[in-house]
């Protein structure tokens, strides 16, 4: 099994690179490999709504940048992580172009994610954490991706890189969620061919302009 987690940080070995090892590390002792992408220090463009994804059918962004070669990657995966910091309570710009323009390519070419495990986790400094992994979340359940969880939300706190491995709590947040992680992850692997997956359904789309 495999897991592709993106680090959102424009610090490549940040907290939030901390938080996603610390997760990382509990996949690695279940045999699980683990490939680290790093999206922060990226000059990522953000969506232009082309919809050439949608006309093209080909699981490429009409962009021609890395988040092409970072959707194969996250089709290719198990399961995947969003790791991002804190930037005025939300994800930082560079990490939620590339979410944009990902998630929009694997919708809109027969749900590449669905079904498949996913994660958030958040390093902040002090407060935002939780609207960070509320929208970060946001890209995971609209496509009907399958999330474990902690025993708490997926956040840990710390200002300079590792003071995060500081904070008890996250710690264990970030690793109780790596063990469950794995165990989805196990679950799915062996349940296939055994339950029968639910068909899946074209998007119906409204507004409530009348």
């Amino acid at each position: 099994m495999k897991v592709v987690a993106f680090n959102g940080s424009p610090n490549k070995e940040g907290n939030t690179y901390h938080a996603i090892k610390l997760v990382a590390a509990e996949l690695e002792k279940e045999g699980v490999e683990v490939e680290i992408v790093h999206v922060g220090n990226k000059a990522i463009r953000g969506c232009i709504a082309c919809y050439q994804c949608v006309k093209n059918q080909d699981e490429q962004c009409a962009i021609k940048d890395e988040v092409n070669e970072w959707v194969q990657k996250m089709k290719g995966a198990d399961a995947i992580i969003l790791g991002s910091p804190v930037h005025y309570s939300g994800v930082g710009g560079t990490m939620k172009s590339f979410l944009d323009r990902a998630f929009f390519v694997a919708g809109v070419n027969g749900g590449l994610l669905r079904h498949k495990v996913g994660a958030a986790v958040v390093a902040v400094r002090r407060s935002g954490g939780v609207t960070t992994f509320d929208e970060l979340n946001h890209f995971l359940n609209y496509s009907e991706m399958l999330l474990p969880t902690s025993n708490y939300w997926n956040v840990i706190h710390g200002r300079v890189p590792g003071e995060a491995l500081q904070d008890e709590e996250g710690v264990q947040i970030m690793r109780v969620l790596g063990k469950n992680m794995v165990w989805l992850m196990r679950l799915l692997e062996n349940g296939k061919g055994v339950v029968p997956e639910p068909e899946r359904e074209a998007k119906v789309m409204t507004n409530f302009i009348r």
